[in-house]
């Protein structure tokens, strides 16, 4: 960052209620950075913008936003990240008061439970893991909501003079958004929302939520491993039917993991959450494909012998100057925060059992191959028992008209928010006009340049893009 764009930061807290129902009572701070206009003189005035997760920091992104936001927007808006209640810089909500004890309950937990005794485990330490969260979360620990962040956004929003809100929000965001459309429709003058969660999937039934965001998941890999075969070896270098090379892998890998060359292991786990992660950034596609080359070689040395390796080696451990090889003394301050699952096992109702988990997390797999039993992991091994009294969570409406049109955005092959769901909240909302964008990735602003101009003309004088408006990203992946 430039002396110039630091110089453009300030910082804030603004305080809010912990429980929205008792304005007067208990307050927490929201830290928020403002990015000043370029050009105070034609200011139009403040977006908000928040980067999703949840437990994403929006100061971070705030800082940065002239990797999302067009030129001409930054020349006539501040633009203010903030940080939700409980995240990052804003009292975060913490379960653990020691690295070790966080240690200690992870160290149980399987990425991918398969066996009997990985279940059992799992479920055993995602259970202590709520059990220490209901000891030291605090106060925060009933009031991680949605709801209660879209009501934080309006009153930071008063805080600063403006009448209406202009926000902008990616994946997580998108749910604040269109939380906030529906709770304050008259207070909204311009709102994106790129990546889109189906909000009332989610909001109402988080089992089927989760399952189907397994299947976003199969449908954009796929389509990584077709686009793989069509451009061929010299741009992806596990072309050459893919698919099947993939699934034979996968079936290996389930018997024990492989060794590569320099010596690190894969296993299935290690396997299925390097793709599900890598599929979030085209970017990763092509270091992605000659990852899984390699770990293809290992498994068919024979078959590996013919060929030239094109795997980009692994970056050096950044292990600060070896302090990192040095085990922590006792009492090492546990520095993360709980924010994730904080608001997901608040907002997304999920059975309050984990008797039936190996059945589901069965079907999932069964549905979505790769992907099924890895989600399930996740919200479902952890949240039904989560000790949440009476979260103070928005369950809809979720059609009340805004003035403008919301702008929603979706690629094809987002594989964390499938284009699904950003067909279905297009309905759902009162007022919206979808974006569409034949792109991999999750979220796509600062990545179309047409998108980005659309978006830049509807957030500067009100012009929403036209209905079914379909763009191209800057770059394809393998390009």
């Amino acid at each position: 960052m430039t002396p110039e764009e630091r110089a453009r930061l300030t910082c804030a807290v603004q305080d809010v209620p912990v429980d929205h129902s008792r304005p007067y009572g208990e307050k927490t701070g929201i830290f928020m950075i403002k990015r000043a206009a370029n050009d105070p003189s034609r200011r139009i005035g403040s977006i908000f913008l928040n980067p999703g997760g949840p437990g994403l920091s929006g100061v971070l992104h705030g800082a940065l936003v002239k990797n999302y936001l067009h030129a001409t927007v930054l020349d006539r808006f501040d633009v203010i990240g903030f940080d939700p209640r409980g995240v990052a810089r804003s009292n975060p909500m913490r379960c653990f008061r020691t690295k070790e004890e966080a240690d200690a309950v992870n160290q149980g937990r399987s990425p991918l439970p398969r066996t009997e005794e990985e279940i059992s485990s799992s479920i055993r330490q995602a259970k202590l893991y709520t059990d220490y969260c209901k000891v030291n979360a605090g106060p925060l620990l009933n009031h991680m909501s949605t709801e209660a962040v879209a009501r934080d956004l309006d009153i930071m929003r008063e805080s600063i003079g403006e009448k209406q809100l202009n926000f902008v929000g990616f994946s997580y965001g998108t749910v604040i958004g269109s939380t906030y459309a529906n709770i304050f429709p008259h207070r909204v003058r311009a709102m994106v929302l790129d990546g889109n969660v189906d909000a009332p999937l989610r909001l109402t039934n988080g089992e089927e939520n989760d399952r189907q965001s397994a299947r976003g998941f199969e449908i954009a890999f796929d389509a990584m491993l077709k686009r793989c075969d069509s451009v061929g070896v010299a741009k992806c270098a596990f072309a050459g039917d893919a698919r099947s090379k993939f699934e034979a892998m996968r079936k290996a890998l389930a018997a024990g993991p492989v060794t590569l060359p320099d010596g690190s292991k894969v296993a299935l786990a290690t396997l299925i959450g390097r793709v599900y992660g890598d599929l979030y950034a085209p970017s990763r596609f092509g270091t992605l494909a000659a990852w899984l080359q390699s770990v293809h070689n290992a498994l068919n040395p024979s078959a590996a012998l013919a060929l030239q390796s094109t795997v980009e080696p692994p970056p050096p451990l950044a292990n600060q100057n070896d302090r990192l090889d040095i085990a922590p003394q006792s009492g090492t301050p546990y520095t993360a925060d709980d924010s994730f699952y904080g608001v997901n096992c608040t907002d997304k109702p999920y059975l309050r059992t984990n008797r039936f988990w190996a059945q589901t997390a069965s079907k999932w797999e069964q549905e979505s191959p790769t992907f099924g039993r890895y989600q399930a992991a996740s919200g479902l091994m952890t949240c039904p028992t989560w000790p949440t009294n009476n979260p103070d969570r928005w369950i809809g409406p979720w059609d009340r008209p805004t003035k403008n049109p919301i702008v929603l955005v979706g690629n094809y092959y987002d594989p964390a928010t499938q284009y699904l769901f950003a067909q279905r909240m297009a309905k759902q909302l009162g007022n919206a006009r979808l974006i569409s964008v034949d792109a991999f990735g999750h979220c796509i602003l600062g990545r179309s340049a047409g998108t980005d101009t659309a978006v830049a003309k509807y957030l500067l004088d009100l012009t929403p893009p036209a209905d079914g408006a379909v763009f191209q990203p800057n770059e394809q992946p393998f390009a």
